[in-house]
């Protein structure tokens, strides 16, 4: 299976969607870049932009299962979840590190506690991946990377202006119910690693079809 996926390195990285990723990471640190634009940094200007910087992250890992050759793909002998897997070990610890580099560029005496809001960042990300999971098993789509981006950007600024005081995710870090938000996070990345997780299997309509063939 190492030799395998040695040998499969070059050409997912040929196949990954280099373009949007890097746009992806360029935008999510221009925001960071920003927070010393006010003198002093005013720590809830430089709270938003680190979530705008979350969110550019997670809108660019939302095109990382584009493949218009998804279809050509599936005939090839190794499974999707290696594959998937290893579009992940390629681009996740870039993202991570970019991420890293974005928190540090915010001045520390305006920076956010920092494992807050990396939560934050974190549940952002992985529902992105968890979307584009759910996409590519469950629908014929080789780029469902618009779509998925239209609705994190829809759900995260629904979240952030229509959710109830007592639910609200989007709070300061003197705002009583800092805790209580980030256990709400918490939440979403579990669920949004539980679903990515049972989604790497191979896409539905692909297993129909080998049962169908058996018989």
């Amino acid at each position: 299976m190492h030799v395998v996926a040695r040998a499969l390195l070059r050409p997912v990285w040929r196949s990954l969607p280099l373009w949007t990723l890097a746009t992806g990471a360029v935008l999510g640190l221009l925001p960071a870049c920003a927070s010393t634009a006010s003198e002093p940094p005013d720590p809830w200007l430089c709270l938003n932009l680190l979530r705008a910087s979350a969110l550019a992250f997670a809108l660019g890992l939302a095109f990382l299962l584009d493949d218009p050759a998804r279809h050509t793909t599936a005939a090839v002998p190794v499974r999707r979840p290696v594959r998937t897997g290893l579009r992940l070990v390629l681009v996740v610890p870039f993202m991570a590190l970019c991420w890293t580099a974005a928190l540090f560029l915010v001045p520390a005496e305006s920076r956010p506690p920092m494992g807050g809001i990396s939560l934050e960042a974190a549940a952002l990300m992985v529902l992105a991946l968890a979307w584009a999971l759910v996409a590519v098993r469950h629908s014929e789509t080789g780029e469902p990377g618009i779509a998925i981006s239209a609705g994190l950007l829809g759900a995260f600024f629904g979240a952030a202006l229509l959710l109830p005081e007592r639910w609200a995710l989007f709070v300061g870090p003197s705002d009583p119910h800092w805790d209580d938000a980030h256990r709400r996070w918490a939440g979403v990345l579990v669920v949004a690693v539980l679903v990515g997780a049972r989604s790497l299997a191979e896409p539905l309509r692909r297993r129909r079809t080998a049962v169908f063939a058996r018989r």
